[in-house]
C-alpha cells in the first residue's frame, strides 16, 4: 500500500530550509504532494505579494526530485478537502504550525517537523532588498 504525504507552503525566494523540510516529509513516505500557496492566498497571510509568481513557484517544486504531484493551495480553510482529495495518510508542517493542524489526525496522521535554523524567506528578502 503506497503512504502519501502532503505538505503546503509559499516556497517563494526558493532556499534550502524548503529543500530539507521537502526531504524530510518525502522520507516519511512513498509519495509526496506539496501545496503550493496561491498568490492570493499568500497575500492575504503575509500581508505581501511573493517575489515569485504562483506558476512560477510551482513549477519550481514540481521539477523537485522527492516531490510527486503538486497543487495550487487557494484557501488555507480547505486543507482538510486537499488531505481527503489527495488521499494522504500525512500531513507535514513546520512546527511553527504546532497544534493548529491537530483537528485533522481523524483522517490522517499529522507530524510537525523543526525548521532549519536561522533560514527565513522574510529575512532573505530583507537582506536581499537592503531593509535588514
Amino acid at each position: 500500500m503506497t503512504r502519501t504525504v502532503i505538505t503546503f507552503g509559499t516556497f517563494d525566494v526558493f532556499h534550502v530550509g524548503h529543500l530539507r523540510v521537502i526531504q524530510r516529509a518525502a522520507a516519511l513516505g512513498d509519495r509526496l504532494v506539496v501545496g503550493v500557496s496561491a498568490d492570493a492566498l499568500n497575500e492575504r497571510k503575509k500581508g505581501r505579494a511573493p517575489v515569485f509568481t504562483q506558476d512560477e513557484r510551482l513549477e519550481i517544486v514540481a521539477a523537485l526530485k522527492p516531490v510527486d504531484a503538486v497543487f495550487l493551495e487557494e484557501s488555507l480553510e480547505q486543507k482538510r478537502e486537499y488531505i481527503v482529495r489527495h488521499e494522504a495518510d500525512v500531513l507535514v508542517m513546520g512546527d511553527d504550525w504546532a497544534g493548529k493542524f491537530d483537528e485533522f489526525e481523524d483522517v490522517c496522521e499529522v507530524v510537525y517537523l523543526s525548521r532549519t535554523p536561522a533560514i527565513s524567506t522574510t529575512a532573505l528578502i530583507e537582506k536581499i532588498s537592503g531593509t535588514a
